[in-house]
């Protein structure tokens, strides 16, 4: 089973101030305990420059990971960025890069609206990067997510229209932005290359849609729950994609925010009940 890990379900953000930040030595050593075979790399300075010793230590293997990207501004260019990424692609065997289109305000509590402009200079970046990461080997998919330029569904049928770049499925994110995951497996099966495994209180995700509740607050109360315990249908979920050959990474991505330094288990036991429960509905899908 293709079940991988990723450091946020440990806690471990790019947003600043998201909280307690644990090392990297705990994060992979638990991952190794609950039998994940794969990580993504989690934000940019979590892991060494070159993680290749630190990832056989832990018996891991990188598959890429989450790359945050200013896409709908005409005067900057990604590629830079992107081109540096690879680097370490090269050098772990790595293939998914996994782009979302932030807003470039800190966060993902509040975002612009994108006019026809911004959206042609987006959808134009992300071809250009896609086709940048074949070069290379790599396969791009692009995240759609909460206080990103790519959010609801009309965003991400914008992206299913307008670019030919395949989708990093989050299934957490997408429930919380209005899209069903379910439907969106269903309708474009095609367009999935990596899935993000979350499971979602829908009952919190609609106080974020409302604005009753930001984001942040949400994830801090437990809006993400242990898979088989929120409002994800992830038997239709997986059901579809394996209908379609799907033979990509299911990536644990359980949101966390820690408070301090966890003095028992912490995270690891939501992680643990997530890894069993996903385990159970592959073997029975």
């Amino acid at each position: 089973m293709k079940i991988a890990g990723a450091p946020i379900s440990w806690g471990v953000c790019e947003v600043p101030g998201w909280g307690y930040q644990l090392a990297p030595s705990r994060v992979l050593a638990e991952m190794q305990e609950v039998g994940l075979v794969a990580t993504e790399f989690g934000p940019d300075g979590f892991l060494p420059e070159d993680p290749r010793d630190v990832l056989e230590q832990h018996h891991l293997q990188a598959i890429g990971g989450f790359t945050p990207l200013l896409l709908h501004v005409a005067d900057h260019d990604p590629v830079p960025e992107v081109e540096k990424v690879l680097v370490t692609y090269a050098a772990t065997g790595s293939d998914t890069l996994v782009l979302s289109a932030i807003s470039g305000l800190d966060g993902y509590d509040t975002r612009p609206e994108l006019d026809d402009a911004g959206w042609r200079t987006l959808l134009t970046n992300l071809d250009r990067l896609s086709a940048m990461a074949v070069d290379h080997g790599v396969k791009a998919v692009l995240h759609p997510h909460v206080g990103t330029m790519v959010e609801n569904p009309a965003d991400v049928q914008k992206v299913l229209e307008g670019s030919s770049i395949a989708l990093c499925l989050d299934t957490g994110h997408l429930l919380i932005g209005g899209t069903d995951p379910a439907e969106l497996t269903r309708q474009a099966p095609e367009r999935v290359a990596h899935t993000h495994i979350k499971d979602v209180d829908l009952g919190l995700a609609k106080q974020v849609q409302s604005g009753r509740r930001t984001y942040t607050e949400a994830v801090r109360e437990g809006m993400y729950r242990p898979v088989g315990q929120g409002d994800v249908d992830f038997t239709a979920i997986i059901g579809h994609l394996r209908d379609h050959g799907y033979d990509g990474w299911y990536v644990l991505e359980q949101d966390t925010i820690l408070t301090e330094e966890p003095t028992g288990e912490g995270p690891l036991t939501d992680v643990r009940t997530s890894v069993e429960e996903l385990r159970a509905i592959l073997a029975a899908t």
